[in-house]
């Protein structure tokens, strides 16, 4: 494909080889052309690119006394210095001269030119286009240069059939890496590759996320900031504006003035200039205009230490310039080359013959004369790529001592084929004044990038390095208190949309870019994980976490603890009931043949006592960390304990309403009530229907030690499942019916003797035993949580201390304090009491 691209260049330009050719008489130079046993070609722009529309195709001529660029004058004399160091050298290529063929290349016409002839057969005018390209050798061996990009690709796309080298000394691009397409280009200078990545680091360094972008017309400054944009948007941040100086821009036209406004516009901090030097002079002397100061201005390698911006009126003015710059590098000797170049005769102004060139390779009608003090000054970035150019004709000549066999003793001088000469080039590995030289298999050298500030402290302008990157891992090493920010406070400028959001607040993106957010607190039981600001994280089962929170903190565990100040209270209330129903048994059994005791149910009592003893111990088991059989026992055998009471209760008021009432008027009933034991027989049948309830809860709705997280976000709540289940209403249902009966018999026994009438204490036993359960009820449909055991075991207390009282408390009383009521004779007189009010009536 590439060799049919050779054919089309070849056709293109064959009208532009005759007029440079064969309708110009021409003559040599010394300065651009030297005879040796094997040629390099030199590409260097000695003077500034001409652009103009031409109507024709023909070689721009570059003679324009305007447009002298004192910095490829630097890399031409470079290239120079190498050979003649090279051709004196006893070491590198004994008994071999190096010749060169050098080409001032200030237009893409004139760079097309300079390819052409140097792909031309030894001895001819015309390249010669054969079947097998392996065999073609043309004039020169290899090419040092050209110095753009553009002028590169053009370049290497005529040299990359003929697998001619071609080693740039300042062409960056990424492009130009593709081996696919320019399998024969190499460079002495770092790729763009690495130059993105440091410049990234330099941002992220300083956290820098809001950014605007300004390439330079061409391949440099397009592919810069493309990929600028794409490494730069992986890292995190956010391109706010994205402009390219146009290649025939001017300071001040309506094209710049509109980019310094959206630059305006955009309200960024930083901003990052991806361009050549002669396109970023067009910039900043608008920027100057436009008075957009206040801002860090971040530099690619090409301009970041030129002077030809520096020089510009009111640029120290603009704010921070930070840059990438190559390492700096020295040729020692060469300064004293061109002193020397300057002061020899043969460099003295002469005459050009009429209608002929200075010389066929400068492509100039009038000669270029240096006086001593007429050199251009060799500052550190000039320094710095002529060190490029420099290296690359080192390389050349290493690739071709180890072609021509020359570490064996003695080169050959054999006829060689740039495939050849490509060859040894990408297995180079020496060094050079200290610096190792070698390439990848993309042919790009090992990267090396000074970060420099400009410092104005001084009377003139200079730079300062602040810091150095490594590769392989990437690294950046900076010392930031060499930086002097733009600013009263020397305290480094923030370039971010939006401020970081507080601790525990997410993002939630506003519009196009991520870097433009609001902050949202996090809701309750989620938390903001620095790994996303983004989206909040919910906090794990254990941990919980209030609104607007950061991190998550463990729950408390919730549980009615045998040691807390309200268990203290309870467990010695509980434990004083239980003594009294103790004590009160053991005083029943020894006054259990009393009138009292027997009036009270007799045996029956110590049913009942024993009942409500068993209740009082089931509330123990709502104390400490819940378990198993706790979960089993601590409502069950509280409703089973008092629905035996309430069954002894209900029947022992019964019987004394049929002993008093219908035994006389019902003695059938009567005998038949007490030949069949039915006080024994209802209590049995009575706590059996309440036992079964109890069982059937325990099988189907089977209460289970759980932790609960649910109701309280910051708690957990250690619990029974199933605490309020259809069987726990059930069986309180049928305890409430107990009550109802017990209520109504009582009640019924309001006119009897007043040692057998208890309506009044039995009454406000039950009444204290409805209010504490329905208490407890309306507790639970509440609070659920930590407290809920408390009111649990409050409402047992309730329950059973109203049920003693009113009915064990009384005759305890009569027991101990008034013995005098306590005998038979009191207890007749109060049945013929009744007896006579019962026959008035």
């Amino acid at each position: 494909m590439l060799l049919w691209v050779v054919h089309l260049v070849g056709l293109q330009f064959s009208i532009a080889i005759c007029w440079t050719f064969d309708c110009q008489r021409t003559e040599s130079s010394p300065d651009f052309s030297l005879q040796g046993d094997y040629l390099l070609g030199g590409l260097f722009p000695l003077h500034s690119d001409c652009s103009q529309q031409r109507h024709r195709p023909q070689v721009t001529f570059c003679d324009r006394p305007d447009s002298f660029n004192g910095h490829g004058y630097h890399l031409f004399q470079a290239m120079r210095f190498a050979i003649e160091e090279i051709n004196n050298s006893t070491s590198l290529l004994p008994n071999v001269t190096l010749g060169y063929e050098l080409y001032d290349v200030c237009s893409e016409s004139a760079n097309v030119y300079a390819t052409l002839s140097m792909l031309a057969l030894p001895g001819t005018r015309y390249v010669g286009i054969r079947g097998n390209l392996s065999h073609y050798s043309p004039r020169v061996m290899a090419v040092i240069g050209p110095d753009t990009t553009d002028h590169a690709v053009i370049t290497a796309a005529m040299l990359s059939p003929f697998l001619v080298p071609l080693i740039s000394y300042e062409a960056s691009s990424t492009a130009l890496s593709t081996k696919r397409l320019y399998p024969s280009f190499l460079r002495t200078i770092p790729s763009d590759q690495h130059q993105v990545e440091i410049l990234v680091l330099l941002l992220q360094k300083f956290g820098w996320l809001w950014l605007s972008l300004v390439g330079s017309h061409g391949d440099y400054g397009q592919l810069g900031v493309q990929a600028l944009e794409e490494l730069a948007t992986q890292r995190g941040m956010c391109i706010a504006f994205k402009g390219i100086v146009p290649v025939s821009a001017r300071a001040g036209d309506k094209r710049m003035g509109d980019m310094m406004l959206h630059l305006a516009q955009a309200r960024t901090t930083v901003v990052v200039v991806f361009s050549n030097r002669q396109l970023a002079a067009v910039f900043f002397e608008s920027v100057v205009l436009a008075n957009l100061t206040g801002k860090v201005w971040i530099g690619s390698e090409d301009w970041c230490i030129s002077t030809h911006i520096t020089h510009l009126p009111g640029i120290r003015d603009i704010g921070t310039v930070l840059g990438v710059a190559i390492k700096q590098r020295v040729i020692p000797g060469l300064k004293e080359f061109e002193e020397a170049y300057a002061l020899s005769e043969k460099n003295g102004p002469r005459p050009c013959p009429k209608d002929s060139f200075c010389s066929t390779n400068q492509l100039c009608r009038e000669c270029q004369a240096f006086g001593v003090h007429e050199t251009p000054n060799l500052g550190a970035f000039s320094m710095s790529a002529a060190y490029n150019s420099y290296q690359a004709v080192y390389v050349v000549a290493h690739g071709l001592h180890q072609l021509l066999g020359c570490p064996a003793g003695a080169c050959s001088k054999e006829l060689v084929y740039p495939w050849q000469l490509l060859e040894q080039i990408y297995k180079v590995n020496f060094l050079l004044h200290e610096d190792t030289v070698t390439f990848d298999d993309k042919g790009d050298p090992l990267p090396g990038y000074n970060v420099i500030t400009w410092d104005w402290s001084g009377p003139q302008w200079t730079f300062r390095v602040i810091g150095s990157s490594t590769w392989s891992p990437v690294q950046l090493d900076l010392n930031q208190t060499e930086i002097q920010w733009h600013g009263k406070s020397n305290q480094v400028p923030t370039s971010v949309c939006t401020l970081d959001c507080l601790e525990g607040h997410h993002r939630v993106v506003m519009g196009f870019h991520h870097c433009c957010f609001e902050c949202v607190p996090c809701d309750a039981g989620t938390f903001l994980n620095k790994s996303d600001l983004h989206s909040c994280q919910p906090c794990g089962k254990e941990e919980w976490a209030p609104a607007g929170s950061h991190t998550c903190f463990p729950r408390t565990v919730v549980f009615l603890t045998w040691l807390e100040p309200i268990s203290c209270v309870l467990l010695t209330a509980n434990t004083l009931l239980l003594l009294l129903l103790i004590g009160t048994a053991i005083l029943f059994a020894w006054h259990h043949d009393t009138p009292v005791v027997r009036s009270a149910g007799g045996r029956l009592c110590f049913l009942m006592l024993g009942s409500l003893a068993g209740c009082s111990c089931s509330l123990y088991n709502f104390f400490g960390e819940p378990t198993l059989p706790k979960c089993l026992l601590r409502q069950t055998l509280f409703f089973l304990g008092f629905a035996i009471f309430l069954s002894c209760l209900t029947v022992r008021s019964f019987q004394l309403v049929i002993i008093f009432k219908f035994s006389t008027k019902v003695p059938t009933f009567y005998h038949a009530w007490v030949q069949n034991h039915g006080a024994g027989l209802f209590v049995m049948l009575s706590s059996t229907a309440q036992l079964l309830i109890c069982l059937t809860w325990l099988a189907v709705w089977t209460p289970l030690p759980t932790r609960e997280y649910q109701r309280f976000p910051q708690l957990v709540v250690l619990e029974c499942t199933q605490a309020n289940s259809l069987g726990f209403l059930l069986a309180f249902t049928y305890n409430g019916l107990l009550s109802i009966s017990a209520f109504a018999c009582s009640y019924l026994c309001k006119e009897l003797p007043e040692n057998y009438n208890e309506a009044k204490c039995v009454t406000f036993s039950l009444l204290l035993n409805f209010v504490s359960w329905i208490t407890f009820l309306t507790m639970a449909s509440i609070d659920q949580g930590g407290h809920l055991p408390v009111v649990n075991v409050l409402a047992g207390l309730a329950s059973l201390s109203g049920s003693f009282s009113g009915y064990f408390l009384p005759k305890c009383y009569v027991i101990l304090g008034r013995p005098d009521l306590n005998n038979t004779q009191h207890f007749q007189a109060s049945i013929q009491d009744y007896t006579r009010r019962s026959g008035g009536t």
